[in-house]
């Protein structure tokens, strides 16, 4: 049986999502070997050599704002690393297979960022932060229409239904 097309976009998604939360595990991991006083010594010495050779204003911000943290700041933004990359773990599995829920979940999820997301693009815009929005949108326009399509029955015939 040939995957409906919309089945192509929902592991696009999921994909982007498996990313998402791969980078958040990497973060939540590298900000947890920051709160060791040597790692941290080695990173920004790092970091500092990494910018002077690239002489960038963005890794000298990030710099300055990592190693202002305390360990207990770096501990909890471990954390919230982490609770995120499991919500998009869940999302991206749950697109993946075709579940239902998971498409409500993601509208929910990334919706809910989106205020935040235009706050950030309104302070400084960026090629990044206006990407990460308009891939943020398509995503819950997609999804939006996509629920609506099957609700009304138009597309229910062709959607799997998991067991």
């Amino acid at each position: 049986m040939k995957p409906h097309r919309g089945d192509r976009f929902l592991r696009l998604i999921a994909a982007f999502k498996f990313l998402k939360a791969t980078l958040l595990v990497a973060a939540g991991l590298g900000a947890w070997e920051l709160v060791r006083p040597s790692v941290a010594a080695e990173a920004q010495a790092w970091a500092v050599d990494l910018a002077a050779v690239v002489n960038s204003q963005a890794i000298s911000r990030a710099l300055a704002a990592v190693s202002g943290l305390s360990p207990h700041r770096l501990q909890t933004l471990g954390i919230v690393a982490f609770l995120y990359a499991a919500l998009f773990l869940t999302e991206g599995t749950g697109l993946w297979i075709g579940l239902r829920w998971a498409e409500y979940l993601t509208v929910i999820a990334t919706f809910s960022l989106i205020p935040y997301e235009v706050y950030q693009l309104g302070r400084q815009v960026t090629l990044a932060r206006l990407v990460a929005l308009v891939i943020n949108l398509a995503v819950v326009a997609y999804l939006i229409y996509r629920l609506r399509r099957d609700r009304t029955g138009s597309g229910a015939a062709s959607r799997p239904h998991p067991a």
